[in-house]
């Protein structure tokens, strides 16, 4: 069976800052892979500094995209400004879908002041926010998954990924917190991000590895409509794409999850028609 794909969680870079990491490379690999949307983030500030260019990241990546409807843009937060409300509403007018936060990357506790302004904001705006779970070399006591609970309960109405599903070393934790959201049982709020899910080619698993038995789990806990797959691009190249789609499709769970993970879940949860 071909299945329709969006995907989730592709990092655009513009020139100078990384190479083959722009709009144009994102597209060949969805024309290798057979991918029709791909929500696209806009790096870090201090990411964008490093191509020379005017302006800022939110900018660009909504010139660089615009005209293509195949790209859904996700904007970031500067966490070193107090503006922390003014940048969610911005990202909000620029039609943007929702934000990416890398809580050990942006060296950000879950829970700290800031990070929940963004929260509030965020759900006061519809907007989705993909983060980042799983080691990444920040202390842990700031981005312990468990710690997206807390995000779950204060913020009902929030819609949120816990992208890698909590790599290799915290997947249980976020099988948890995926888990306790199902008191909202009406409507998903707390999604798995089938990210980084190529099989380990030594056979040993590194940091994002998550065996059949976790990713059936998921699906036999939390149900078929809970599951978005994502790119991680430009990190996990074609190859390491197309393993990941085949290991979904022949994955041993109800056809109608592999359709919600595929594409449906994603658009469902971003408010788009399917």
């Amino acid at each position: 069976m071909a299945y329709r794909i969006w995907a989730n969680h592709a990092h655009l870079f513009p020139k100078g800052a990384r190479d083959a990491a722009q709009v144009e490379d994102l597209k060949q690999l969805m024309a290798e892979c057979g991918i029709e949307k791909a929500v696209c983030f806009a790096c870090f500030e201090n990411q964008y500094k490093k191509s020379g260019l005017p302006g800022d990241e939110i900018q660009w990546l909504y010139d660089s995209i615009k005209d293509d409807d195949s790209l859904i843009g996700f904007g970031t937060i500067n966490f070193d400004r107090d503006d922390i409300t003014d940048q969610v509403k911005r990202i909000a007018s620029f039609g943007f879908k929702g934000i990416k936060i890398h809580p050990a990357y942006q060296e950000i506790n879950i829970m700290g002041e800031k990070a929940r302004q963004v929260y509030a904001e965020a759900q006061k705006q519809g907007l989705f926010i993909s983060f980042h779970t799983g080691i990444h070399w920040h202390r842990i006591a700031d981005y312990k998954v468990l710690l997206f609970d807390e995000v779950s309960f204060c913020y009902p109405e929030l819609r949120f990924s816990l992208e890698h599903i909590g790599g290799y070393h915290f997947f249980l934790d976020a099988l948890a917190v995926m888990c306790n959201s199902l008191r909202k049982s009406d409507h998903p709020t707390v999604y798995a991000g089938w990210t980084s899910i190529a099989p380990s080619k030594d056979g040993l698993p590194d940091f994002w590895t998550q065996s059949d038995e976790n990713l059936r789990t998921v699906i036999h806990q939390t149900g078929n409509d809970r599951s978005i797959f994502g790119l991680d691009f430009p990190y996990k190249k074609t190859d390491m794409q197309l393993a990941a789609i085949r290991r979904i499709e022949n994955l041993d769970i109800p056809e109608e999850a592999k359709v919600g993970i595929f594409g449906k879940n994603l658009a469902d949860a971003l408010g788009m028609e399917w």
